[in-house]
Formats: C-alpha cells, structure tokens, sequence
C-alpha cells in the first residue's frame, strides 16, 4: 500500500513538473506573439500618418494643378482674343495700307521737322536772352553815363523789347526850330559814346510834335518838324560824335503817336520829344526766324 501510494505521489510530481513546463513555454510564445502584435499595430499607426500625409500633398497637388488648369484657360482666352484683335487689325492694315513706304517716309520727315523746329526754338530763346542781357547793359551804362541830366529832359526805358531814350523838346531845341542848343550836343555826346560802344545794335531816331499847327517857309507841318528835327540828332551823332550812318534810320511821327493826351500845356511839352530806340540789327534779328538763315 505505502509502495503504491509513494508511486502515485511521484505520478503526480512528475505530472505536476510536465504542466510547469509548458505553461512557461505558453507563456514565452504570449510573449513573443504579444511584442510582434504591438509591433504591428505601430506599424499600421506609421502606415496610417504616412497615408494621411500622402493624401493631404495629393490634395495640395490637386489644388495647384486645378489653379494652374484655370490660368491655362484665362491665358487661352487672352490669346484667343489677341489673335482675334491682331487679325482684326491686319485686316485694317491690308484694306486701308496704312503701313507703307511712303507713309513711313513721311512720319520721319515729320518727326526730322519737329526736331529741327525744336532746335530753332532754343536758339530763339537763347538769343532772346541775350538781347534781353544787351537792353540791361545798355540801360544801366546809359543811366550811369547821364546821371547829371535831369529826368525831365532825358528818360530811358525799356519798352516792347528794345531801349528808348526820349529827349525832351526843350532841352533839344527852341520853340519852332530844328537846330540843336548847345547844352543838347553834351547830352547826345554822353549817348553816342554808349552807341560807339555796341556795334551790333541800330538805332531809330524817331521825332514828336504836340497837335498844336505849324506852318512856315521851312515846315508845312507838324510831319516835317519831326522828321527834320530827328535827321537833325543823327546828323550830329555822325559828324559830331562818329556813329555810324549806317547804323541811324531817322524818320518823324508828327502828332500821330503822342505819350499822353494834347490837352494842357504840360502834357504838350510832354509829347514834343525825340527819341532814340536802340534795337538788335534787323538781319540778325530776323534770321532767327528764318531756319539756315545765312548759312
């Protein structure tokens, strides 16, 4: 009896060792199984990120493709509509020839004109300046070199571009006469010297009257008083002082351009005047007119 007890004992020792065993080697495939399943879930998670990755580029590839699809068609439309209007207008050009040889010879043409145009435009407004600089100089070198005169009997001024110097009646002449006093030869001395100094100028010597009546064996009228009176300054300009007669145009306006109204006896003194208009030489100053003038 002990015997078979003692060998059910080690039946079951040997029994009990034999499940130990395999629940351990159970144990160890859980495991293994357990960490490949947990791999494969952080796979499938890496998978998953990168899907979800993928499909947001391809969505944003998508959206730019459709933007570049929708610019094609607009730049499709705009040449679509370019090549209508340049077919349009061949179809001008050819109807109407409005390109051509001539035309074009003629828009050069045109254009050299302007050109030229625009030179002469400067040069007039150079030589405006520089005439406008000479009637400065004058004026001052005069007004310095007549300082001791009173201004009743001379005054200087510059008037529609050129320089006037009126001299006064009184200081000029006596009363009903041409021949110039003493005291008006010094005057017209210190004015020719300026004259003598600038070549390149002429000189109108113009005479006055007031509309009080003339008339003797020497004057018939007012119209000869001034023109005798004005040849009567240039004369002694030339003889007396060297200006050149070239240079003098003397002439008479009568009573026909008075300074002011013929209605008292001071504006009459006023008006009985002669005055030396100093202005450019005509040819000079026409030439700026005239394109290749003197050329």
């Amino acid at each position: 009896m002990k015997k078979t007890l003692l060998a059910v004992a080690m039946l079951f020792v040997l029994g009990s060792c034999a499940s130990k065993k395999k629940l351990l080697t159970a144990q160890k495939q859980a495991n293994e199984i357990q960490i490949q399943l947990d791999k494969a879930r952080a796979d499938l998670n890496d998978c998953d990120s990168r899907t979800a990755g993928l499909n947001n580029d391809l969505k944003a590839k998508n959206d730019e493709l459709a933007s570049k699809n929708a610019k094609l068609k607009e730049l499709e439309d705009q040449i679509e509509f370019l090549k209508k209007n340049n077919n349009n207008l061949l179809d001008r050009m050819s109807d109407l020839s409005v390109i051509s040889k001539e035309g074009s010879e003629s828009i050069k043409k045109s254009l050299a004109m302007m050109d030229a145009q625009g030179v002469q435009i400067r040069d007039l407004n150079q030589s405006i300046q520089r005439k406008d600089s000479l009637n400065m100089a004058l004026v001052l070198n005069l007004k310095r070199s007549l300082q001791d005169v009173s201004d009743e009997d001379v005054q200087i001024e510059v008037k529609k571009g050129v320089v006037y110097v009126s001299l006064s009646d009184k200081m000029l002449f006596r009363s009903g006469s041409s021949v110039i006093n003493t005291q008006a030869e010094t005057v017209l001395g210190k004015v020719a010297k300026i004259l003598n100094d600038y070549k390149e100028i002429e000189i109108l010597i113009e005479g006055h009257t007031d509309n009080v009546p003339i008339a003797t064996e020497k004057f018939s009228d007012n119209w000869d008083l001034s023109v005798l009176r004005a040849t009567s300054v240039a004369r002694t300009l030339q003889k007396k002082y060297g200006v050149e007669p070239v240079r003098m145009i003397a002439g008479g306006r009568g009573e026909y351009l008075p300074k002011v109204a013929n209605d008292s006896p001071a504006n009459r003194s006023l008006n009985r005047r002669t005055e030396i208009i100093i202005t450019p030489k005509l040819d000079q100053f026409f030439n700026l007119y005239t394109p290749n003038a003197g050329k």
